[in-house]
């Protein structure tokens, strides 16, 4: 839960208030390049590495930048959240739309919907994990050190 105290907001977490800088890096711009890092499989920090390294397993760190991608066990209970919120809503909205503009019979549609509900959550683990890595990331980057800084490439170095 939080309230705003000028440029920060409070937030109660695990029983310990906390304070996030909401000014500054926290544009509009900045929130949809992370969430486009998330839908990309990317880094959130940096963007430059994959999250996966297979299917289903993922890197501890990114190798550029370091961010850790489960910082604790549990950590992607949200991404559950994300998944079976996604799939739900997909389920039935596509249920109703076909049923409106259709004349699909009920037990089709049941037949159809249980199986997307199936397949649809195993396809889209990776990108549930990886968005729910990029809110979190939003929600506590003040909290995280700070990406390393990279060196300056020749051509900057020279202007």
């Amino acid at each position: 839960m939080g309230m705003g105290v000028g440029a920060y907001r409070i937030f109660l977490t695990y029983g310990k208030m906390s304070t996030v800088n909401v000014s500054g890096k926290m544009g509009i711009r900045h929130i949809r390049t992370v969430l486009g890092r998330g839908c990309r499989l990317r880094c959130p920090r940096c963007g430059e590495k994959a999250i996966f390294t297979g299917l289903f397993s993922m890197h501890p760190r990114c190798p550029v930048c370091a961010l850790a991608f489960e910082p604790e066990q549990g950590y992607f209970v949200g991404a559950i959240y994300i998944n079976y919120a996604a799939t739900t809503l997909i389920a039935i909205a596509g249920f109703l739309l076909l049923d409106y503009y259709t004349a699909v019979s009920l037990s089709a549609q049941l037949v159809l919907w249980g199986l997307f509900a199936v397949v649809f959550p195993v396809w889209f683990f990776r990108y549930s994990r990886s968005l729910w890595l990029s809110v979190d990331y939003l929600c506590t980057a003040a909290h995280r050190s700070p990406p390393p800084q990279r060196s300056r490439s020749r051509r900057e170095a020279s202007e």
